[in-house]
């Protein structure tokens, strides 16, 4: 899905570690904006309709063993015809060498020509998933995220509601921080958001009265983490005396964060309440209810049980 949101072609070459062949002009500058390629078997047989020349384009063995069956006449006027598309890059896969009449035409047209000893569907697979990351919608929300147990919590709540101090001791109690303050969310999937902290301000966190601390330098590298899956959030609000706060758990309530529904918990805050012990049980009731365990639903059933039986009981007597 194209979006606003682009990478350059050069970040690419680099993190799936491709080989240059031929670096065009504009190698450093080039955008790639859809997460979609191309193996462009039907335009190297001469069909061009619906052909989208802003995708990177993949081909292989197949391909190249396609090809090296026209004489040098007729591969020049293919490889013409592909390369004038001006496609953002041509990636050579499973070990297989660009052919002379692709370089040429790349020199010709600005194109660049890269080459990856990966298998042409490994490849695929891994640079479309690079490209969903990168490409992906995303928003920032003013909160803390922390792994706890391998569940991903985002702390939601008003400024001073000690969403920062709450981090830190779930550090202390061997939990990790992935970012504080400011939290840039990706939605990578139909049901998958992953969150990160902004590169500035990454694993530092402010504590009023003490200041900026370097959570990765005070307690070591396992205390931090640079992405993780969002599986709950929690809201923290102070305490508000005359609320009706959710006793049991049997009410679901869910945060709806770039379309994508997560389970929430609202938890009052005030004096003398361990958030950190009471953040490490949502996580874990949390994996549970994904297991297929809820036990608000498993006490409401034993006690409608109860009451059944119980009343059942007592029209025998009668």
């Amino acid at each position: 899905m194209d979006n606003q949101y682009s990478v350059k072609l050069k970040v690419l070459a680099e993190e799936m570690k491709l080989e240059v062949v031929y670096k065009a002009e504009d190698y450093d500058t080039r955008e790639v904006s859809t997460a979609n390629i191309n193996r462009p078997g039907l335009q190297l047989a001469g069909f061009y309709d619906y052909f989208d020349n802003n995708r990177i384009q993949i081909i292989g063995r197949i391909e190249c063993t396609y090809l090296q069956g026209f004489d040098q006449e007729e591969r020049n006027r293919r490889a013409e015809k592909f390369m004038s598309q001006r496609v953002p890059a041509l990636i050579v896969c499973h070990e297989e060498e660009p052919l002379p009449e692709f370089l040429e035409m790349a020199k010709k047209y600005n194109v660049t020509i890269c080459k990856s000893p990966v298998s042409t569907s490994d490849f695929i697979a891994s640079i479309m998933n690079l490209l969903h990351s990168h490409l992906a919608p995303r928003i920032t929300r003013h909160g803390v995220l922390v792994e706890v147990y391998g569940e991903g919590l985002l702390l939601l709540g008003e400024s001073g509601v000690g969403k920062s101090e709450t981090a830190i001791e779930l550090v202390k109690r061997g939990h990790r921080l992935i970012a504080d303050d400011a939290v840039e969310i990706k939605k990578v999937g139909d049901s998958i958001l992953v969150g990160a902290a902004p590169e500035l301000i990454r694993y530092y966190v402010e504590l009023r009265g003490i200041g900026v601390v370097d959570v990765r330098r005070l307690f070591g590298l396992g205390a931090v983490k640079p992405t993780q899956y969002i599986d709950l959030v929690i809201n923290l609000e102070l305490w508000k005396e005359g609320k009706a706060y959710d006793r049991l758990g049997l009410t679901s309530e869910t945060t709806q964060i770039l379309g994508i529904e997560r389970p929430a918990l609202t938890i009052p805050v005030k004096p003398g309440r361990n958030l950190a012990v009471i953040l490490e049980v949502a996580a874990m009731n949390n994996r549970q209810k994904k297991m297929g365990y809820n036990a608000a639903e498993a006490l409401n059933e034993q006690i409608n049980k109860h009451f059944e039986a119980a009343l059942a009981d007592k029209a025998v007597k009668l």
